[in-house]
C-alpha cells in the first residue's frame, strides 16, 4: 500500500502536521519549496541545535545538508554542492527510515537524486555546465508519524 500524499495544488501540509511538528520543521518546509534554500537551511538548525533526539538530530542535518546543496548551486560552487549532497544521502542511510516527520524520504531522496546526481558524474563537479534542474517540493504525507 502506498502511503497518501496532500495533493501539489494544495499547500505541503496539514493543520495536524503543524499541531504535531515543531515549526522551524513547518516554516523550513516553507522556506524550502520557495527556493529560500540558505533560509530553510537556518530555520532547520535551529530546531537542529536543541534539545531533539538522535533520529531526529540526524534527519534535520540531512535535510539541512540538501537545502545547502541547492544554495551552493546558486552561488556557483557545485564542489561544495557535491559535498552536502552525498554527506545530505549519507544521513538518510544512517536514518534508515522509509518516512520521518512524514515526510517519504524514498520519494525525496528520488528528486534529490534527479536534481544533484550530475554532480557525481566526474571528478571535479566545476568542469560541468549545471543543467536545469528542479530541486525536490516538499509534500508531507498525510498520515503523522512519531518521532524522538
Amino acid at each position: 500500500m502506498t502511503p497518501s500524499t496532500i495533493t501539489s495544488d494544495q499547500t505541503p501540509y496539514t493543520d495536524a502536521h503543524i499541531a504535531a511538528y515543531p515549526v522551524e520543521y513547518i516554516a523550513g518546509i516553507d522556506l524550502y519549496n520557495a527556493g529560500e534554500f540558505h533560509a530553510a537551511h537556518d530555520a532547520w538548525e535551529e530546531r537542529w541545535m536543541g534539545e531533539v533526539g538522535p533520529q531526529e538530530k540526524l534527519f534535520l542535518q540531512a535535510m539541512i545538508q540538501s537545502a545547502v546543496a541547492f544554495h551552493h548551486l546558486e552561488i556557483g560552487r557545485p564542489g561544495a554542492a557535491r559535498q552536502m549532497y552525498t554527506r545530505a544521502k549519507e544521513k538518510f542511510a544512517l536514518l534508515g527510515a522509509a518516512v520521518f516527520m512524514s515526510l517519504d524520504l524514498v520519494d525525496y531522496q528520488a528528486q534529490l537524486d534527479t536534481a544533484l546526481s550530475w554532480l557525481l558524474t566526474v571528478p571535479d563537479p566545476r568542469e560541468l555546465t549545471q543543467p536545469e534542474i528542479q530541486p525536490p517540493r516538499i509534500t508531507l504525507l498525510a498520515e503523522i508519524s512519531k518521532f524522538d
